[in-house]
């Protein structure tokens, strides 16, 4: 059995978009636990955050990333704010290997300016609330095994260091 590979990182980074694309090269099951929260809870994360609150989605959000941990040979894709939890990280640490995409606060800003469906950046989207969020998490992010600074890279290229530094470490 062999470890978990977990993305984290801020909202607009990819994780879902290259965690599928890992998830067929490593031949592995691809989770994406957002969608899983939505699925259970027969609504989208948005809706979940206007009418139970964020303390109801976080809570939902540890049950089920912990129940996705535990399985093996998956390809985890974490919601943003996810990897601040102590618990999730320990669980992380323990069963996977993890990397956070880290994609400057300017790509990012754009990114999130055009999206709909990021509750906790608010219906304004502006510079300074998708900034506090990210210094913020930021802190917790560091705390992954992997940094992987997408920037300059390609998509390609980004699959290939994840999978160079997943593949050494499973050694």
């Amino acid at each position: 059995m062999e470890k978990n590979l977990t993305l984290t990182g801020m909202m607009g980074v990819g994780k879902t978009t290259i965690g599928k694309r890992l998830a067929k090269k490593l031949n592995y099951a691809f989770v994406d636990v957002d969608k899983i929260i939505e699925k259970q809870e027969g609504e989208s994360i948005s809706s979940i955050f206007k009418n139970k609150g964020e303390n109801y989605f976080r809570k939902i959000e540890k049950q089920l990333t912990i129940m996705e941990l535990k399985k093996n040979n998956s390809v985890i894709s974490l919601g943003g704010g996810a990897f601040l939890n102590s618990t999730i990280r320990q669980y992380s640490k323990k069963n996977s290997i993890s990397f956070w995409l880290d994609v400057p606060i300017e790509i990012l800003i754009k990114r999130l300016k055009k999206s709909k469906n990021r509750p906790v950046i608010g219906k304004e989207k502006t510079q300074d609330s998708i900034k506090k969020i990210y210094f913020v998490r930021k802190k917790f992010y560091t705390k992954a095994d992997y940094r992987i600074k997408c920037k300059t890279l390609t998509l390609k290229q980004i699959i290939e260091k994840i999978l160079k530094f997943y593949e050494k470490s499973r050694n």
